[in-house]
């Protein structure tokens, strides 16, 4: 079976790549708008499967991937921020909080039309950030397209006070340790 990265993500391109198999990845073309009344982690789950299971749809014999990462403080959703503004603006928010990473990892075979969903959440407790600690990071990393406007694997890692959680690449956008127990039980041999 091939294997399809439901993901344009260079992130979770990058972290699939350490597994040593070969795959594609497909763009999903997918709504990433909350519901009304829908919990962060919810949406996570959702989305991650929505990705998933619109790729699949157009794939034949294929373990589909799909992920999403959805950042939280309470029921207040950080998102990709698009902009310098809203990067400033989120980090301001999460300046002295502790934020919760809610990373979703579906995998569809669309072989035998089975579906799993895991999520692995990653807490993250932000330093107190002054205004020109938040304004040199954003404009050294320029974190726009990452949830929460910090990259962890970068220079956002001295925006921290600390994080913890089962699986450190979670934080990063794709949970190995998950898709990797998934893999095996639809087959695939790891390592």
């Amino acid at each position: 079976m091939k294997l399809v990265l439901a993901s344009t993500s260079t992130y979770r391109r990058m972290l699939l790549e350490r597994l040593h198999i070969p795959f594609e990845t497909v763009r999903p073309e997918v709504d990433e708008t909350p519901r009304p009344g829908e919990a962060p982690d919810a949406l996570a789950d959702r989305l991650a499967l929505e990705k998933a299971l619109a790729v699949a749809a157009r794939q034949d014999d294929a373990l589909v991937i799909g992920s999403d990462q959805v950042a939280h403080i309470g029921e207040e959703v950080f998102g990709k921020p698009g902009t310098v503004e809203r990067a400033h603006e989120q980090l301001r928010r999460m300046s002295g909080q502790t934020v919760v990473f809610h990373t979703a990892l579906a995998l569809v075979n669309t072989a035998t039309g089975r579906q799993r969903v895991e999520r692995v959440p990653t807490r993250v407790r932000f330093r107190t950030l002054s205004e020109a600690e938040i304004v040199r990071y954003v404009a050294k990393e320029m974190p726009l397209d990452c949830a929460g406007s910090a990259k962890s694997e970068g220079l956002g890692i001295t925006l921290l006070d600390a994080l913890s959680g089962d699986d450190p690449t979670a934080l990063i956008g794709l949970p190995l340790i998950a898709l990797s127990r998934m893999l095996r039980a639809e087959g695939v041999e790891l390592p």
